[in-house]
């Protein structure tokens, strides 16, 4: 894809000469012949880790330049709330900047179980784990609760976490094309009925935009007594008659075992949590190894997120604008010529196929003012290489109507518009 750096590539083992022979191999080869990045920001097409200078939300600063951010999970706009960041403040007073150590010995606190009590009854679950990173659950979740007697069930576009903690476990793993739950069907057949099953799945798939299959999986769990793990990542805020997430708009919450969620979305801080039955998250509770052994959620954040939930709960005009501004921009995107996909929610890609383009057309609209996140295989299918865009509850009108300008503008110019 890229121009090959290779004379960086021979002074790097020119150096390492001196230290290494033929007989015995190095283990940074590998990064030493990684010039991937190097040559994208040579020729002026890298993406990644841009230095953001200052934010509001919806527009951020980078090299003195703005940029509209349709890049950003902050669905709801919560991270620049005044109470939000009141709350985190006081908590800072309070408690300090850290914990310093495991919720298990010397870092669980009062609004750690505070916050767990409201995200169970958001949910509608008995019980809630707080986690200090969302990634975390997910890893440590599923390699917990699964073991080599049972089997796990995983969707093919789960999000890394998932895949990550299907590594971590014991148990064989089933994988089955996105969303086919004939596929699903056919694998959960193929399993032994003396093993355990669990079908994990993303709520809202993050990359795409599309929902689960929730009542043909739960229909299917029923029917070959499988377990349900939903990530609802994407989902909190943003789904449900509450925001309460994919469970909830389906009117299934009572046939999910397993709610996870981050706060690093909707809630607009860092972390996550699991819910579920009592039973359940006290067996996770005293086991789970990426809680057990690893630092509290810092007070400021669980703060924050506290507020945050409680913000959804009392506001839900955040959310009707959140999705008037994503049918807004579903609509005008598919007019205008763009593949959208098959996004029902308000992260919607601009399907573009091949690498190179994907990251030209990211570029002039960076150029532009407008901050996209380009997005390519593995994280998505190859040759559906796309740019993700996701919107806010606090995006204004003329704001989504000057990112439409520039796409209709940048994708003239590098012919990615179907005719209408």
């Amino acid at each position: 894809m890229f121009l090959e750096l290779k004379d960086i590539v021979k002074q790097k083992y020119i150096v390492t000469k001196k230290f290494f022979t033929d007989k015995y191999k190095d283990v940074f080869t590998k990064a030493y012949q990684f010039t991937r990045a190097k040559s994208a920001r040579a020729l002026g097409y890298y993406p990644y880790y841009l230095n953001i200078q200052e934010t509001e939300g919806t527009e951020v600063l980078i090299n003195g330049q703005k940029a509209v951010m349709l890049g950003s999970n902050n669905y709801l706009g919560l991270t620049h709330h005044p109470e939000v960041i009141e709350a985190g403040v006081q908590a800072l007073k309070k408690y300090g900047s850290g914990l310093t150590g495991s919720r298990l010995l010397n870092g669980n606190i009062y609004l750690h179980e505070q916050l767990e009590e409201k995200l169970a009854n958001f949910t509608g679950k008995e019980r809630a784990l707080v986690f200090s990173n969302g990634f975390l659950v997910n890893l440590g979740v599923i390699s917990t609760i699964t073991d080599k007697k049972d089997a796990v069930i995983s969707d093919e576009m789960n999000h890394a976490s998932i895949v990550d903690g299907t590594k971590f476990s014991k148990s064989p793993v089933y994988i089955y094309a996105h969303n086919n739950m004939n596929q699903l069907e056919n694998k959960l057949k193929s399993i032994s009925i003396s093993m355990g099953r669990l079908i994990v799945s993303d709520g809202v798939f993050s990359m795409e935009g599309d929902i689960v299959k929730l009542p043909e999986m739960v229909s299917l769990a029923r029917k070959y007594g499988a377990r349900i793990m939903i990530d609802d990542a994407h989902s909190l805020g943003v789904l449900g008659p509450k925001g309460n997430g994919t469970a909830a708009h389906f009117n299934l919450t009572d046939k999910v075992d397993l709610i996870m969620g981050t706060f690093s979305k909707s809630l607009g801080g860092i972390g996550g949590f699991i819910a579920g039955e009592e039973p359940v998250i006290d067996f996770l509770k005293h086991n789970v190894r990426t809680m057990i052994f690893t630092a509290g959620l810092p007070p400021a954040n669980a703060a924050g997120v506290l507020k945050a939930l409680e913000i959804i709960i009392k506001e839900p005009e955040r959310r009707e604008h959140l999705w008037d501004n994503a049918n807004y921009m579903k609509r005008e995107l598919s007019l205008l010529g763009f593949n959208i996909g098959n996004s029902s929610t308000p992260v919607i890609p601009v399907i573009i196929g091949e690498d190179m383009k994907t990251f030209s057309v990211w570029r002039d609209l960076f150029n532009a003012g407008v901050y996209t996140n380009p997005v390519i295989s593995p994280a998505v299918p190859p040759d559906r290489s796309l740019l993700r865009t996701s919107y806010m509850a606090t995006h204004t009108r003329e704001q989504l109507d000057f990112c439409l300008e520039q796409f209709a503008k940048v994708g003239k110019k590098h012919r990615v518009i179907r005719p209408n």
